[in-house]
């Protein structure tokens, strides 16, 4: 397996190619984390034959931006669109398939309004579609009024301990300098809550094929909000699956094997 990387329009691109690829994903990663905590599913889907295209969003990693703000959830869609660019350069005539977790599953839900004709296939995990614990309509708004008044200011710091049921990948994130702990700022969970309720509203115009996974113990994203896209969306051809047990981040999670084999199996039959 061949790993390139390089640094362009403000972000840190990273490629894992497969020999002979029959096909390519596009990866969009989480919230505070960056795209080479996905090695090893980088290293089961190029032994399966797939390239795997990565980025570090704006704000997060080694890409540019202040870490843990955001001027406006658009910024997302653009690097979205420019990493797709890349791998349209490199293998154009390779099946294209999107792959979001957690938050970069709310961006990817979000790109795909107005970009699924670019792909084959989009691949959801743990998609922040909606929040475990709904805050109260008196605090979002407070939130509002105070990001149009100091737009960095710290609301919220994020609660990491249910990401895996794996203590091992727990230290390892909370050792990981390149994962931010910081306090989201005030005008980036605005733009957050706007995204989400984007979704809920056109979940309809989602019509591309689809696999939805979730781990049913997952404290983070709520498993209702993937139960709520597939149930809305008009995709012909749309999977969902619950893990039972599994924490947030299912792949890291001491069943990730089989996780990765029905990711896999999936692309498989649409390639």
């Amino acid at each position: 397996m061949k790993v390139t990387e390089r640094h362009q329009h403000g972000c840190y691109y990273r490629t894992w190619h497969a020999e002979n690829p029959k096909g390519a994903i596009q990866l969009v990663h989480g919230l505070a984390e960056h795209c080479q905590r996905y090695e090893h599913l980088a290293q089961a889907v190029t032994q399966a034959g797939y390239s795997l295209y990565a980025i570090d969003l704006p704000n997060h990693g080694k890409s540019d931006g202040k870490r843990g703000h955001l001027h406006s959830f658009a910024e997302f869609e653009t690097a979205c669109q420019h990493l797709y660019e890349s791998m349209q350069g490199e293998l154009p005539n390779a099946k294209k398939f999107l792959l979001g977790h957690s938050m970069g599953g709310l961006i990817a839900s979000c790109f795909l309004l107005n970009h699924q004709h670019q792909y084959n296939g989009a691949m959801l995990s743990g998609p922040a579609i909606q929040s475990p614990q709904e805050p109260p309509a008196w605090q979002v708004h407070l939130i509002t009024l105070i990001s149009k008044l100091f737009p960095k200011a710290g609301m919220l710091t994020l609660e990491s301990s249910g990401i895996s049921r794996d203590k091992a990948v727990y230290e390892r994130y909370m050792n990981d300098p390149l994962v931010f702990k910081s306090k989201l700022s005030a005008k980036f969970l605005v733009e957050l809550n706007a995204a989400m309720a984007r979704i809920t509203q056109h979940a309809a115009d989602i019509n591309v094929p689809l696999l939805i996974m979730h781990g049913s113990s997952d404290n983070i994203t709520a498993p209702a909000g993937s139960q709520y896209l597939y149930d809305n969306c008009q995709s012909d051809d749309k999977t969902l699956k619950l893990y039972e047990g599994l924490y947030h981040e299912i792949f890291n999670e001491p069943e990730h094997p089989g996780v990765f084999k029905d990711l896999i199996e999936w692309l498989d039959k649409r390639v």
